[in-house]
């Protein structure tokens, strides 16, 4: 199957936002659309998208959120109800200049989150979301992980390559991340007001040794959404299943999609 890649950059409160497709020319198939975690960019989901296309026979879309890549950058840091924001605010404004009436998303880490409210808060168009690495609420061992990535990008070299992806902004992104997420107040964050809210069908992808969260994510997710849901734990993964066994996520999303109405 062969694909068409184009690049654009849409209006959004605050801003642009940089977008990019991944065409297969079967437009009567619902297109996914990605989230990234919190420290990634379009360019950071690497071949994954034109995989997952060719996969699935769907066109893919992804976005740099406000802030990272190649989007327009931020001043203010984001706020603690920033998850919220993304699927009441940002991405709503995204989908309506992309003309997506009906979608599924498949977000990961942070991005699983905004996917699984914008489900909350969308019900008529998102069809279903693939939820990666999600969490659900705040772990200790989510703490630990951000803390030790914290120290690690104190060397010019690591943090260097953070600039690679979002360039001037990448200050702002990693003190983004770390700065609500290592905040006291984040402390009682978690998505059940959206989870009960979810009536389409979920698929929750998680690594069995991510370090950045227990199965117990996918376990709230997949109990506490309305519609069915199910969990696939993969085994000998870490936080970033699509890259270290994206022949299995593949699969599982190929699986789960071919089994929607």
């Amino acid at each position: 199957m062969s694909l068409t890649v184009h690049d654009a950059a849409v209006e959004v409160p605050g801003g642009q936002v940089f977008v990019r497709q991944w065409a297969t020319g079967q437009p009567q198939k619902a297109p996914l659309v990605l989230l990234h975690d919190s420290l990634g960019s379009v360019e950071l989901w690497r071949e994954f998208p034109a995989a997952l296309a060719q996969a699935t026979g769907r066109t893919v879309w992804a976005y740099d959120r406000l802030g990272f890549g190649r989007s327009s950058p931020r001043t203010e840091p984001p706020s603690l109800g920033f998850i919220l924001e993304e699927a009441q605010v940002y991405f709503p404004a995204v989908a309506a200049q992309l003309e997506l009436d009906q979608y599924i998303l498949f977000g990961h880490s942070v991005g699983g989150a905004m996917a699984l409210c914008i489900a909350a808060h969308q019900p008529a168009r998102c069809r279903a979301v693939i939820a990666e690495s999600a969490q659900a609420f705040v772990e200790e061992r989510t703490l630990e992980g951000i803390r030790a990535a914290q120290q690690g990008f104190q060397d010019p070299a690591q943090f260097a390559r953070l600039t690679r992806w979002h360039s001037e902004k990448a200050r702002w992104v990693l003190e983004a991340w770390t700065g609500v997420w290592l905040s006291p107040a984040f402390r009682g964050w978690t998505l059940e007001p959206c989870l009960s809210r979810v009536r389409c069908p979920v698929l929750a992808i998680h690594g069995d040794a991510d370090e950045y969260g227990s199965v117990a994510f996918p376990q709230r997710i997949v109990a506490g959404v309305s519609g069915p849901a199910r969990l696939e734990l993969v085994q000998g993964c870490g936080h970033v299943p699509h890259r270290e066994r994206e022949p299995i996520v593949l699969g599982l999303v190929r699986d789960f999609l071919r089994a929607l109405p």
